[in-house]
């Protein structure tokens, strides 16, 4: 067979077709266990934020999106025979040192910290990678901590916590998040 303009064409268009084909079929067959996956992350988070809150509801199943400064979080309200009893909220910054993180925070209805669950970040490993657990560290830890009682900004910018060293741009990251969490959850806690 002859190379021309018409055949090379062609086979081009057979293979982006069959190419195409093949990527429309791994995302319809990794569709759903992703979205299996992130809802059993997702509801493990509303656990791990909520330690010692007892709640017989399905958070997820009530998850309300609030708009707070011109973002959007997630909600989740726990309740324990109808009664609010704690909030786990999905927030997120896209100011990390290396863009977005996504936390999911917990709080008592008094609007203390319960407990947080880091979602997604791409930081440094090592430095900004530590928020999974600095943050939880008694020596600068912000679980029971209150946004009305306490200063949570890195203590570098005049705030009541420590950053992580090394890694002051991810903290301030997760700092703005948790304030983003903590309007949420009183915007959505005044409309109950």
């Amino acid at each position: 067979m002859k190379s021309t303009l018409v055949n090379m064409v062609f086979s081009l268009g057979i293979i982006t077709i069959v190419a195409a084909g093949a990527l429309a079929g791994v995302y319809t067959a990794t569709k759903q266990p992703i979205e299996e996956a992130k809802a059993a992350k997702q509801k493990a988070a509303i656990g791990q934020v909520l330690p010692e809150i007892s709640f017989n509801n399905n958070p997820a199943e009530e998850a309300a999106e609030v708009t707070v400064d011109g973002e959007t979080v997630t909600v989740f309200p726990a309740r324990q025979d109808g009664e609010l009893v704690g909030l786990a909220v999905e927030s997120h910054d896209t100011n990390g040192f290396s863009g977005l993180i996504t936390v999911m925070y917990g709080f008592n209805p008094s609007g203390d910290i319960t407990g947080y669950a880091v979602m997604q970040h791409a930081e440094t490993p090592g430095l900004g990678s530590k928020m999974g657990e600095w943050f939880c560290n008694p020596a600068h830890s912000i679980i029971g901590l209150n946004a009305a009682t306490s200063n949570l900004t890195v203590s570098k910018d005049g705030g009541d916590v420590d950053a992580i060293t090394a890694a002051t741009i991810s903290s301030r990251a997760f700092l703005r998040a948790l304030t983003l969490a903590d309007k949420a959850s009183k915007q959505f806690a005044d409309r109950q």
